[in-house]
Protein backbone atom coordinates (compact mmCIF):
# COMPACT_ATOMS: atom_id res chain seq x y z
CA UNK A 1 0.00 0.00 0.00
CA UNK A 2 1.10 3.53 -0.78
CA UNK A 3 -0.60 6.59 0.63
CA UNK A 4 -0.49 10.33 1.09
CA UNK A 5 -2.55 12.82 3.03
CA UNK A 6 -4.75 15.65 1.76
CA UNK A 7 -7.34 18.09 3.08
CA UNK A 8 -10.82 18.93 1.82
CA UNK A 9 -11.02 22.29 0.08
CA UNK A 10 -13.98 23.70 -1.81
CA UNK A 11 -17.13 21.71 -2.52
CA UNK A 12 -18.98 22.13 -5.83
CA UNK A 13 -22.50 21.04 -6.78
CA UNK A 14 -23.13 20.67 -10.53
CA UNK A 15 -26.15 19.87 -12.65
CA UNK A 16 -25.17 18.36 -15.98
CA UNK A 17 -27.72 18.46 -18.73
CA UNK A 18 -28.93 16.31 -21.58
CA UNK A 19 -26.18 15.32 -24.02
CA UNK A 20 -23.18 16.41 -21.96
CA UNK A 21 -20.39 13.80 -21.77
CA UNK A 22 -19.76 12.98 -18.12
CA UNK A 23 -15.96 12.74 -17.97
CA UNK A 24 -15.51 15.73 -20.30
CA UNK A 25 -17.82 17.88 -18.16
CA UNK A 26 -16.08 16.89 -14.91
CA UNK A 27 -12.56 17.46 -16.28
CA UNK A 28 -13.52 20.72 -18.03
CA UNK A 29 -15.11 22.06 -14.84
CA UNK A 30 -12.03 21.04 -12.85
CA UNK A 31 -9.71 22.83 -15.30
CA UNK A 32 -11.87 25.97 -15.33
CA UNK A 33 -11.97 26.13 -11.50
CA UNK A 34 -8.32 25.09 -10.97
CA UNK A 35 -9.31 21.87 -9.21
CA UNK A 36 -6.24 19.65 -9.35
CA UNK A 37 -7.46 16.78 -7.16
CA UNK A 38 -10.86 15.75 -5.91
CA UNK A 39 -13.55 13.23 -5.08
CA UNK A 40 -16.57 12.87 -7.39
CA UNK A 41 -20.08 11.62 -6.69
CA UNK A 42 -22.65 11.38 -9.51
CA UNK A 43 -26.32 10.41 -9.76
CA UNK A 44 -28.64 10.79 -12.74
CA UNK A 45 -29.27 9.30 -16.14
CA UNK A 46 -27.08 7.89 -18.93
CA UNK A 47 -28.30 8.20 -22.48
CA UNK A 48 -28.53 5.69 -25.29
CA UNK A 49 -25.16 5.17 -26.96
CA UNK A 50 -23.13 5.68 -23.79
CA UNK A 51 -20.11 3.41 -23.49
CA UNK A 52 -18.46 1.86 -20.45
CA UNK A 53 -15.16 0.07 -19.96
CA UNK A 54 -16.18 -3.17 -18.26
CA UNK A 55 -12.94 -5.01 -17.59
CA UNK A 56 -10.02 -6.65 -19.29
CA UNK A 57 -10.71 -9.29 -21.90
CA UNK A 58 -8.33 -11.60 -20.06
CA UNK A 59 -6.94 -10.69 -16.64
CA UNK A 60 -3.97 -13.04 -17.14
CA UNK A 61 -2.91 -11.71 -20.55
CA UNK A 62 0.45 -10.01 -20.91
CA UNK A 63 -1.20 -7.08 -22.73
CA UNK A 64 -4.36 -5.70 -21.12
CA UNK A 65 -7.18 -5.34 -23.64
CA UNK A 66 -10.14 -3.36 -22.23
CA UNK A 67 -13.67 -4.48 -23.02
CA UNK A 68 -16.43 -1.99 -23.83
CA UNK A 69 -20.16 -2.12 -23.23
CA UNK A 70 -22.60 -0.04 -25.25
CA UNK A 71 -25.73 1.11 -23.40
CA UNK A 72 -28.45 0.63 -26.00
CA UNK A 73 -31.04 2.55 -23.98
CA UNK A 74 -31.28 5.07 -21.16
CA UNK A 75 -30.18 3.94 -17.69
CA UNK A 76 -30.29 5.29 -14.16
CA UNK A 77 -26.75 5.87 -12.90
CA UNK A 78 -24.89 6.28 -9.64
CA UNK A 79 -21.15 6.51 -9.35
CA UNK A 80 -18.07 7.73 -7.59
CA UNK A 81 -14.50 8.45 -8.47
CA UNK A 82 -11.50 10.70 -8.24
CA UNK A 83 -9.71 13.53 -9.99
CA UNK A 84 -5.91 13.63 -9.95
CA UNK A 85 -3.42 15.39 -12.24
CA UNK A 86 -1.58 13.67 -15.07
CA UNK A 87 2.11 14.26 -15.85
CA UNK A 88 1.22 17.65 -17.38
CA UNK A 89 -0.76 18.77 -14.33
CA UNK A 90 -4.14 18.43 -16.08
CA UNK A 91 -6.99 17.05 -13.96
CA UNK A 92 -7.98 13.54 -15.06
CA UNK A 93 -11.07 11.84 -13.69
CA UNK A 94 -11.41 8.15 -12.92
CA UNK A 95 -15.08 7.45 -12.29
CA UNK A 96 -17.00 4.17 -12.19
CA UNK A 97 -20.78 4.02 -12.40
CA UNK A 98 -23.49 1.45 -11.98
CA UNK A 99 -26.06 1.85 -14.77
CA UNK A 100 -29.41 0.18 -14.19
CA UNK A 101 -32.48 -0.46 -16.31
CA UNK A 102 -35.28 -2.77 -15.23
CA UNK A 103 -33.72 -5.88 -13.69
CA UNK A 104 -30.20 -5.36 -15.06
CA UNK A 105 -27.28 -3.34 -13.81
CA UNK A 106 -24.03 -2.79 -15.65
CA UNK A 107 -20.96 -1.39 -13.93
CA UNK A 108 -17.90 0.18 -15.48
CA UNK A 109 -15.58 3.11 -16.05
CA UNK A 110 -16.94 6.19 -17.88
CA UNK A 111 -13.78 7.03 -19.86
CA UNK A 112 -15.22 5.79 -23.20
CA UNK A 113 -18.08 8.32 -23.05
CA UNK A 114 -21.23 8.40 -20.94
CA UNK A 115 -23.76 10.87 -22.34
CA UNK A 116 -26.13 12.40 -19.84
CA UNK A 117 -29.81 11.65 -20.36
CA UNK A 118 -31.91 14.57 -19.12
CA UNK A 119 -29.90 15.40 -15.99
CA UNK A 120 -27.08 14.30 -13.70
CA UNK A 121 -26.15 15.71 -10.32
CA UNK A 122 -22.45 15.82 -9.53
CA UNK A 123 -20.72 16.78 -6.30
CA UNK A 124 -16.98 17.45 -6.37
CA UNK A 125 -15.01 17.63 -3.12
CA UNK A 126 -11.73 19.36 -3.87
CA UNK A 127 -8.62 17.84 -2.26
CA UNK A 128 -5.90 20.33 -1.40
CA UNK A 129 -2.32 19.89 -0.21
CA UNK A 130 -2.20 16.58 -2.09
CA UNK A 131 0.91 15.24 -3.77
CA UNK A 132 -0.95 12.40 -5.52
CA UNK A 133 -0.79 12.23 -9.32
CA UNK A 134 -1.33 9.84 -12.22
CA UNK A 135 1.87 8.27 -13.54
CA UNK A 136 2.28 6.18 -16.69
CA UNK A 137 2.86 2.50 -15.89
CA UNK A 138 4.63 0.74 -18.77
CA UNK A 139 3.58 -2.72 -17.55
CA UNK A 140 -0.17 -2.02 -17.79
CA UNK A 141 -0.33 0.92 -20.18
CA UNK A 142 -2.47 2.76 -17.61
CA UNK A 143 -1.83 6.02 -15.79
CA UNK A 144 -1.86 4.73 -12.21
CA UNK A 145 -2.33 6.77 -9.07
CA UNK A 146 0.94 7.52 -7.32
CA UNK A 147 0.00 8.80 -3.84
Amino acid sequence: MKYSQAEVGRVFVLRLENGEVLHEAIEGFARDRSIVSGIVIVVGGAGRGSRLVVGPKSPEAEVIVPMELLLRNTHEIVGTGTIFPDRNGSPVSHVHIAAGRRRWTRTGCIRKGVKIWLVAEVVIFELVNSSAKRVADPATGFELLEP
